[in-house]
């Protein structure tokens, strides 16, 4: 058993030298080519020819056993045999290397086409996310323009609403709109010296608060010391339309008004009447009637208050509303026993008639 151990340990070492190749000969060489082969090779590296060299000795040494192992018909038969099961192996390595091989390859192969695959996937993806991101962003300024748009016609319809609002909620109706402005050549209306006289004058249109008509009379500016030339008075009525219908009939020899200038104080026409024309309940008046219209009988009577006045007798002032809209708010609070017209009137006479007399000194100032 000792010497198997060491017999295969021998044959071990010796395989790993390979004899056949130190002594460079074929695994067929016979016995004479390898002891030929010996004595060629031994005294080449012979310690005694080669004392200078220190791995002669130990060449030499392989040599010799090389050559006594070849020359036993045994070891031979085991080296033979051991050679053929190295090569046999060294085969299937080399074919199992070459799978192997090819294995890394392919595997190799299929980690760049799936490198290139996930490279491709990442390209793709950014691409969508781009494509997405540019939709979105689309969709957003879309968004944002149709919000502007919708906004822009909610402010218009907004401000068309408050508009017809404004258009419907009435005008408040001012301190002097019912009070009306005469002007007057005395020597060709010699009567109208007295309030009450143009308080009849006016009767036919409406009820007139006679103790509140500012009149003035003056002289001419060349002759101030003679009697009055002009006439100037400012009238209020208890009712607009009232006051409307005289200035309506400014200077008509039909409502007995020849040579009467009427109109507005301060020449401006109340809010009320243009919110009124602009609604469609107030037209204009027709114009003033020719000679040969004039010439036709008058109505010598007093006069309808225009809203009151019927359809078959309608006149030019017939178009006035016989009511404004519930939307005129009263301005004063509610006293007991006052309606509106006496609560206006009051404040005509507490309020206003200096004002008014000032207006009519600084007019006739400025004529």
């Amino acid at each position: 058993m000792h010497y198997s151990l060491e017999a295969e340990r021998k044959m071990n070492t010796e395989v790993e030298v390979n004899p056949y190749e130190l002594l460079d000969i074929k695994v067929e060489a016979t016995e004479q080519e390898i002891r030929t082969a010996y004595r060629k090779r031994s005294l080449k590296v012979h310690p005694d020819r080669n004392p200078n060299n220190p791995d002669a000795a130990r060449k030499f040494h392989e040599l010799t056993q090389a050559s006594e192992l070849l020359l036993d018909p045994l070891r031979r038969l085991a080296l033979d045999a051991k050679l053929r099961l190295k090569q046999a192996r060294d085969e299937r390595h080399k074919k199992f290397d070459h799978k192997r091989k090819n294995m890394v390859e392919e595997l190799e192969a299929r980690e760049r086409d799936f490198k290139k695959r996930k490279q491709e996937q990442e390209k793709e993806e950014i691409k969508r996310w781009h494509e997405t991101e540019e939709i979105k962003d689309q969709g957003r300024k879309l968004r944002e323009e149709k919000e502007r748009e919708l906004r822009e016609r909610e402010q218009k319809k907004r401000a068309f609403e408050e508009a017809q609002d404004d258009e419907l909620d009435a005008p408040p109706l001012g301190s002097t709109d019912t009070t009306i402005r005469l002007k007057y050549n005395l020597k060709s209306r010699p009567e109208l010296t007295t309030p009450d006289s143009i308080a009849k004058a006016l009767a036919q249109f409406g009820q007139i608060d006679t103790e509140s008509i500012v009149l003035s009379l003056k002289a001419s500016k060349k002759a101030a010391d003679k009697p009055p030339k002009f006439g100037t008075a400012l009238v209020p009525f208890k009712q607009i339309g009232d006051a409307f219908a005289a200035v309506c009939a400014s200077g008509r020899s039909e409502r007995g008004l020849e040579g009467i200038e009427i109109g507005w104080v301060g020449g401006i026409e109340p809010p009320i009447l243009a919110w009124l024309k602009k609604l469609g309940k107030l037209s204009t008046p027709d114009p003033a009637p020719t000679k040969n219209q004039a010439s036709g009988p008058a109505n010598p009577t007093r006069g309808e208050v225009p809203q009151a006045q019927s359809t078959s007798n309608s006149s030019s002032f017939s178009s006035f509303p016989t009511s404004f809209p519930d939307a005129l708010p009263s301005e004063t609070p509610d006293l007991p026993g006052l309606d509106y017209e006496s609560v206006t009137l009051m404040r005509l006479r507490q309020a206003e008639r200096e004002r008014l007399e000032r207006e009519i000194r600084e007019q006739e100032a400025e004529d």
